[in-house]
């Protein structure tokens, strides 16, 4: 006899569904989730037309199927349980796309709604889409969608997006082969931030502003832009990923310069993701982090461009070092606290009480580049996605992120922070410094010409943050 599955509101008894335990990334991400920090993936799609409401909603549900590792809810389970488990569903508990009536403000209500309230775990899937128009007559749309991080990362989202593109349209979601940049070092000598005989210093921390205020605010704020791709000098070593790092890397420096922030070094976390891009990729986190340092002598003052090209080759240099050495998605530590020796949810308070012991030592920021979008994302009369924005969460200590996405010769660009580190006024100057700084490396390098790496020895294994393997899964 078939067992029945626990019972649910609003669900109805059923037989019991095929089960698979969360894997190590996912149980890290639901340990770490607090309450007023939202932890979902907001991703915003830029169309010219508008879809058909019918035609989108069952172009969605097919993609659905086709990746069913989307259709996942939570699965109840008692006190004593040593794994939380995905139960897997046939078709949607609830309808994941929606239509919200137009207006002027309806992108900001919507966009505010993604970042404060996410998917819940317990429907499936965990995700939501809605179709945002200026007005009724508007000619364009944007596609808003909620990802609960928990379940899926951005680029799990985009594939499946692909997917419910191609049935829409009925083209091709084959992705373009991405031109390669400089390959990985399979040997180079160890960075001194990275140095194995040094024990890690407390991380630099975005300076707050303003404390006193913002500390009473909830939830998180973002901003969105465009920035220009500029070209590297042929042969360069270096990518337009390590130019993103070191801009990151002096825009929180000349930040907290500006506060009287004390000087540490500057951490920025990096996810790295391996996966093959076809209609047979992995859904789900499938991201590692690694983590790039950078000592505080390396942006102490405003640096000159002979500074800036120097800074971009040592940096070239640790991240091919980084994406080369072999090391599990979250670290060694995750696996220990992931091991179900022990009840989950005893698991889970040992592990957010881990995560504040190690506050000061997590990374300063993260800089997410999901690099350009291989999918054509073509919806046929609604047209060809122009832009693609994503935003990962930001949860404190470290309280601010940088998504970028490179779409129709554009890098699309989201920083987004918590407002219990900044308020909206202080965002939209970090995002100012940003593409200043941008600017200034792109130019330093260009006029530079190719960067050259000398001569390398045996990889060292580069020291891992104590606190990376518990911030709660790739962002």
């Amino acid at each position: 006899m078939t067992a029945a599955r626990p019972s649910r509101p609003g669900l109805p008894v059923g037989p019991a569904l095929a089960r698979i335990p969360f894997p190590l990334v996912d149980e890290m991400s639901r340990h770490g989730q607090r309450p007023g920090e939202p932890i979902a993936v907001h991703m915003e799609i830029r169309l010219p037309g508008q879809p058909d409401p019918a035609r989108l909603r069952a172009a969605f549900r097919t993609a659905l199927r086709r990746h069913a590792r989307v259709l996942v809810r939570e699965a109840p389970r008692p006190w004593y349980g040593r794994r939380y488990e995905w139960e897997l569903t046939a078709a949607p508990d609830v309808e994941p796309v929606g239509f919200p009536p137009p207006g002027p403000d309806a992108l900001a209500r919507a966009r505010a709604r993604a970042l404060a309230e996410t998917p819940p775990l317990s429907l499936s899937p965990p995700v939501r889409l809605d179709v945002i128009r200026s007005s009724a007559t508007s000619g364009g749309c944007v596609l808003l969608c909620t990802i609960h991080h928990t379940a899926l990362d951005g680029p799990s989202f985009l594939r499946v997006l692909a997917t419910a593109a191609e049935s829409y349209s009925g083209t091709d979601s084959t992705p373009v082969p991405e031109r390669t940049g400089p390959p990985d070092a399979a040997a180079g000598p160890q960075s001194p931030a990275l140095d194995p005989g040094r024990p890690p210093a407390r991380s630099a921390r975005v300076a707050p502003a303003p404390a006193a205020l913002a500390r009473r605010r909830r939830g998180n704020g973002v901003v969105l832009g465009e920035l220009p791709v500029h070209p590297r000098p042929p042969g360069a070593d270096h990518t337009v990923n390590d130019r993103l790092l070191v801009a990151t890397c002096l825009t929180i420096a000349r930040w907290n310069r500006l506060h009287a922030a004390p000087t540490r070094p500057i951490r920025i976390t990096m996810p790295v993701d391996d996966r093959p891009r076809g209609a047979e990729m992995p859904i789900g986190n499938g991201t590692r982090l690694v983590e790039v340092a950078f000592g505080s002598r390396e942006y102490a003052n405003e640096p000159s461009p002979e500074a800036i090209v120097a800074l971009l080759r040592r940096t070239a240099r640790r991240t091919r070092q980084l994406r080369a050495a072999p090391r599990p998605p979250l670290g060694h530590g995750a696996a220990l606290l992931t091991a179900p020796v022990l009840p989950v949810d005893l698991r889970a308070s040992i592990t957010r009480g881990l995560g504040r012991a190690f506050g000061p030592w997590t990374s300063t920021t993260l800089l997410s580049n999901l690099g350009r979008i291989p999918y054509p994302l073509d919806f046929g009369d609604a047209g060809r996605a122009d832009a693609v924005w994503v935003s990962a969460p930001t949860r404190m200590p470290r309280g601010l992120t940088i998504t970028t996405t490179g779409i129709a010769g554009r890098l699309h660009v989201g920083l987004r922070w918590s407002r219990a580190l900044l308020d909206d006024a202080a965002g939209r100057r970090l995002y100012g410094f940003f593409a200043d700084y941008l600017d200034t490396v792109s130019a330093a390098a260009l006029a530079a010409g190719p960067v050259v790496a000398p001569a390398v020895g045996p990889l060292a294994t580069p020291v891992v943050n104590p606190a990376v393997a518990r911030e709660g899964g790739p962002e």
